[in-house]
């Protein structure tokens, strides 16, 4: 599998690039910025982009989505609880002083269990609210894209709209901890970590 990861825009939210190395098919996960330097990235490994997967609704991660689309016709995907998120993008980047497009609407909608297969590669989506209402992360092998549910030695944000520290805490130890302790975490901000490591030194996870 072929894996790159890109902080983009001015908060520095990590998208990630998968592709499948015998069929050249690949997903974006969380697009939030910068999309012609995606777009770029995809070319350089020759890539057609199949899926635009999105962990969540915050513009941070999302705001992408449209010029990948336009210039890709890749799928959108997104969990139905955070779908009207996608409509008022540059309204909420308002707030904190940014802009950004707003979102065509999903094609696909993403629910606990889905999975979603380009090439010879399938990921399989799990329901992780929290951080937003229809948080998901997407797991393959030892690995799973989180989004902002969990950080290396922090969790997600809980005082958005939506957000829930109960819910996300529970995410985290029912969801995602049973995945395994060598799984390796790729986080929507900042460095990689793995499920053991969280869970010995997490103060929130203690």
């Amino acid at each position: 599998m072929i894996i790159k990861t890109m902080a983009v825009g001015p908060i520095q939210a990590n998208c990630y690039i998968l592709g499948c190395k015998q069929t050249k098919k690949a997903a974006v996960i969380d697009p939030g910025d910068e999309a012609d330097r995606i777009l770029a990235a995809l070319a350089e490994d020759q890539l057609t982009l199949e899926y635009i997967l999105n962990t969540h609704g915050h513009f941070d991660h999302v705001g992408g989505n449209r010029r990948l689309k336009e210039v890709t016709g890749a799928k959108l995907a997104i969990h139905s609880d955070d779908a009207p998120m996608l409509e008022s993008l540059s309204m909420f980047a308002a707030q904190f002083g940014m802009s950004t497009e707003n979102s065509p609407p999903p094609d696909v909608i993403l629910a606990d269990g889905d999975q979603i297969t380009f090439g010879n590669i399938t990921l399989s989506v799990i329901y992780t609210p929290g951080h937003s209402p229809g948080g998901v992360s997407f797991h393959c092998d030892d690995m799973v894209f989180v989004g902002d549910t969990l950080f290396a030695g922090s969790i997600g944000r809980t005082d958005f709209p939506g957000g829930d520290f109960d819910t996300l805490i529970a995410s985290i130890r029912n969801k995602l901890f049973p995945l395994g302790d060598n799984v390796r975490v790729f986080t929507g901000h900042g460095p990689e970590t793995t499920i053991g490591r969280e869970k010995q030194v997490n103060p929130f996870l203690q």
